[in-house]
């Protein structure tokens, strides 16, 4: 299927590999990752944490405290909630990389009537934001979710060979009360890792200049 954030791979062509090239085996030095800055009302001071998995082929983003809810017990504000990290992906000379796929995990509680969605996009600095990929959830609902976005790899955008340019992820949930009863129900979607379990997980692509 051709996603939107697929679509808004090509829209930044410029930096966009050619179909023809192979990807590249992940660095064999081990790939470090830093937060440079974090803003958002789903990932407050120390409960975002990011990490490369041993191999290169993945970074992981783990919350504490990322939840949005809406109806009994709930404030006004609470119904959205968002976290926009800015990273460094620090890696050997002679690569590149792109994102080629995200893996987004939670669990969700939504009342007969609510309704809920997650949202993403990430881009490297100096580019444009991309299109947004949307993944809803209605109730009645309670359970895991877990949401794929997946680029075709002719469309992964890649950084440009020989430039630092750091990769903004943003992330968004969103809880509607729709029609449920908001003053004897409550409806939330998380996005944490409470049970040591639940993370984000972005899948490199490398490619070498």
């Amino acid at each position: 299927m051709f996603t939107a954030l697929a679509a808004s791979a090509l829209a930044l062509s410029a930096i966009t590999t050619p179909g023809s090239v192979a990807p590249a085996e992940a660095p064999p030095e081990q790939v470090t990752i830093s937060i440079v800055t974090v803003n958002g009302s789903g990932c407050p001071a120390g409960t975002a944490a990011v990490a490369v998995s041993p191999d290169n082929t993945n970074f992981t983003v783990t919350y504490s405290d990322y939840l949005a809810q809406t109806g009994a017990g709930s404030s006004p504000i609470e119904f959205r909630k968002n976290c926009q990290l800015n990273l460094r992906v620090n890696y050997p000379q002679g690569f590149t990389f792109g994102i080629a796929q995200a893996d987004y995990r939670g669990f969700a509680h939504l009342a007969k009537g609510a309704y809920g969605s997650q949202r993403a996009n990430y881009y490297f600095q100096g580019q444009s934001a991309n299109a947004t990929a949307v993944h809803p959830y209605n109730g009645p609902y309670s359970d895991n979710w877990q949401a794929t976005d997946k680029t075709d790899f002719a469309s992964i955008v890649y950084a440009p060979c020989g430039e630092v340019r750091h990769l903004n992820v943003n992330t968004e949930l969103r809880v509607n009360v729709g029609t449920s009863d908001p003053k004897t129900t409550t409806s939330f979607m998380s996005m944490d890792s409470t049970d040591g379990n639940v993370d984000t997980k972005y899948h490199f692509s490398w490619k070498k200049c």
